[in-house]
């Protein structure tokens, strides 16, 4: 009798340390802090082959939370974006995963800066990629700018002004903007380079 409740005592521990292992692993996967998510992402362990980079400028924290709460959503979206008939595709909306995913393909002259515009985004990831030619694309937080165009919810836009970084965009590399990130897109790098240019719209995870 004596062995029996030692056994089921043993038993009982190593069950809990295997419970208690289990469930420590779980925050660790949802709580990311700069580090682990800059090393996840550098990893290229999501990636899954994809042939393009992620920019320099994309947030591994919020890259890191949002792939791992719907990871077959962005892995379809990866999936389109390592499509070999990008620079053959149409200009229009391409659907992926129903509303949680889709591609909008756009063939355009990049704007004057003046007459580009900061916006944001609520319901929608942008991951932006140029398939051909260049073009500038800025980048700053949604919190320091001032607000010039309300948020359009049927839209899923507002528009800013503010001050932020900017970047020169090229084949070969993506670029993700979060909602809490203003971005302005489309500004001419080039004189009259032709853009193709992806936007794959990713749902917010929340």
């Amino acid at each position: 009798m004596k062995n029996g409740l030692i056994k089921s005592a043993s038993f009982f521990a190593v069950f809990s340390l295997i419970a208690l292992s289990g469930y420590s692993q779980k925050p660790d996967e949802e709580n990311w802090t700069k580090d682990k998510a800059t090393q996840w992402m550098m990893s290229g362990i999501w990636e899954n082959g994809l042939q393009k980079k992620a920019h320099s400028s994309v947030d591994p924290q919020e890259f890191a939370e949002q792939y791992h709460k719907s990871k077959a959503v962005w892995d379809n979206a990866f999936l389109f974006l390592n499509r070999k008939d990008l620079d053959t595709l149409s200009p229009g909306t391409y659907p992926i995963d129903g509303k949680n995913v889709y591609a909008i393909v756009s063939l355009y002259v990049p704007k004057e800066f003046e007459q580009s515009k900061w916006e944001s985004h609520r319901k929608y990831i942008d991951l932006q990629y140029v398939i051909r030619g260049k073009e500038k694309i800025g980048v700053a937080p949604v919190a320091q700018a001032k607000v010039t165009e309300a948020y359009q919810e049927a839209k899923d836009v507002a528009h800013y002004e503010t001050t932020g970084k900017y970047y020169i965009a090229e084949p070969g590399t993506f670029f993700l903007f979060f909602p809490q990130e203003a971005h302005r897109p489309g500004i001419k790098a080039d004189d009259n380079t032709v853009v193709r240019k992806l936007v794959i719209k990713i749902s917010v995870a929340n």
